[in-house]
């Protein structure tokens, strides 16, 4: 397996080379600074895996996944950066890279991914994945009414209709109509699912 490092920081790449030199299956690790560089490579020679920092200098290293991606070539990337801005990794994963790791991870899960992203599976960093989802929970909770969200708390507690309308003086059929409301706006199909989901933000 040949792989291409791309990080504009001489130490990085070299600590990285290391790193995938205890990996048996790499026979050849090509290092770049620049994106005209990586390019320049990756035209010449095929390298299964590319492992690119997203700042190279002022430039952008996602450039260099659109350039696989125009002239087809088969290489896979990986994103190692040490940006921990959504934008960066939802702006990755739409350029179809196949991994995202911060440049704080343990060498053993470096070599993790590379196996993973060689049998064609995908790898990002659980830290960046969390960040996502929580935000992406928040803005679903943001399409609550008031109301909605008064109901939804008496759920987590474990309250039956009868019980939630008499704690809010409300109807037993509003609070049916509240609670599909609920479910329908957070993509649920049950009301036990909408208490777990509250619970566990709680905790959070």
């Amino acid at each position: 397996m040949n792989i291409l490092i791309v990080d504009d920081h001489p130490l990085v790449r070299k600590g990285l080379s290391t790193v995938l030199s205890m990996e048996r299956s790499i026979e050849k690790i090509q290092e770049a600074s620049t994106v005209q560089e990586a390019l320049r490579f990756l035209e010449q020679e095929e390298y299964e895996i590319a492992i690119i920092d997203l700042r190279l200098g002022g430039d952008d290293g996602l450039k260099i996944v659109e350039g696989i991606t125009d002239k087809n070539l088969k290489t896979k990337c990986i994103i190692l950066t040490s940006s921990l801005q959504k934008e960066d990794f939802l702006r990755s994963r739409q350029a179809g890279v196949y991994g995202y790791l911060l440049k704080d991870a343990f060498s053993e899960d470096i070599l993790f991914a590379l196996k993973t992203v060689q049998r064609g599976r995908k790898y990002f960093d659980t830290e960046m994945l969390e960040n996502c989802m929580e935000e992406e929970e928040s803005d679903r909770f943001k399409q609550l009414t008031a109301r909605e969200k008064d109901v939804l708390v008496q759920l987590g507690k474990g309250l039956s209709n009868e019980e939630i309308a008499r704690k809010l003086f409300i109807s037993e059929h509003t609070v049916k109509k509240h609670v599909s409301s609920i479910l329908a706006k957070l993509g649920l199909g049950h009301r036990t699912q909408a208490a777990l989901l509250v619970n566990d933000l709680s905790r959070n």
